[in-house]
């Protein structure tokens, strides 16, 4: 049995530059890592593969995006097994947060050393691009600009950290929905360079000064709740806040442990789903986390 951490990310910035001619955006954003994980038991099977879940509403069948992973390494490498894959999901979807990106490549991490494949993170982010985008940045879990479709990604060399409250209203966004109601002419176009620059030589006011994100102007007509979050987290005493990728999950930033500890314990009476987290550093494991916790 191979066990799989899929760790979530967050957008500081997210910068929609055009609709491309396939009918998908080009994209410019800072993307980040975060402790906040779903948890993947992965099992070799005769044949096919098997998908259960804690998630009433994650699909078992073709239509999970670890189906799709699991089936693409099985396909290319003529594995001549099955995978049983039991997923735990603490990452709530349609949240903007990159759960089904995270266990995707979760899923070909895992098959990658189950099946002695031996394949580089080059290699495996290739081959995931091809199942969702945002997996390549899931299969390196590093501070990243990243742009076109998310398959460009250029990393970050920066110690810059903090803490993250995570709320997330009882409505989500689909991916789909949020750029359908996205309009590039009065969207938000964030500093993404400014921000990058700001991550670089771990400049906290400065990132929280870059923050934006083309698509929370549309998401905020489609989920009213976005925007009393973000209020709310700011007068609490976070630094900044923002809704990450297409919604509807708001995240808040802070240096001050206390502030993030009251303000789970005050947001998680009003919102069905609060966490406390942090930026994940590059190399940094969930052990040395939860044991610093």
């Amino acid at each position: 049995m191979m066990k799989e951490r899929a760790f979530a990310k967050i957008n500081l910035a997210l910068d929609v530059v055009s609709r491309r001619e396939d009918g998908y955006h080009e994209l410019r954003m800072i993307m980040v890592p975060i402790m906040l994980h779903d948890l993947i038991y992965i099992n070799q099977i005769e044949e096919g593969i098997e998908i259960t879940s804690n998630h009433p509403f994650v699909p078992t069948n073709q239509k999970n995006i670890m189906y799709k992973a699991a089936k693409a390494m099985i396909d290319q490498f003529n594995i001549p097994f099955g995978v049983s894959i039991t997923i735990y999901k603490h990452i709530p979807i349609q949240a903007g947060l990159g759960g089904g990106s995270a266990d995707g490549a979760a899923v070909l991490r895992a098959m990658n050393s189950m099946f002695n494949l031996q394949l580089s993170k080059q290699q495996l982010a290739r081959i995931g691009k091809e199942v969702g985008s945002d997996i390549p940045f899931c299969i390196y879990q590093q501070y990243a600009y990243v742009q076109g479709i998310g398959e460009k990604l250029e990393f970050i060399k920066s110690d810059f950290d903090c803490y993250v409250l995570l709320v997330k209203p009882k409505k989500g966004i689909s991916t789909k929905v949020a750029f359908e109601t996205l309009d590039l002419s009065t969207c938000d176009h964030p500093d993404i360079i400014n921000m990058k620059e700001k991550m670089i030589i771990n400049d906290y006011q400065g990132v929280v000064d870059c923050l934006g994100n083309s698509l929370e102007k549309p998401s905020l007509t489609l989920v009213e709740d976005i925007k009393n979050i973000k209020e709310e987290l700011v007068s609490f005493g976070f630094d900044g806040a923002l809704m990450s990728g297409s919604g509807s999950c708001v995240f808040g930033l802070t240096k001050d442990k206390e502030v993030v500890e009251r303000g789970y314990l005050q947001f998680k009476k009003k919102y069905p789903f609060v966490n406390k987290t942090k930026l994940k550093r590059q190399n940094e494991s969930w052990e040395e986390y939860a044991e610093n916790s």
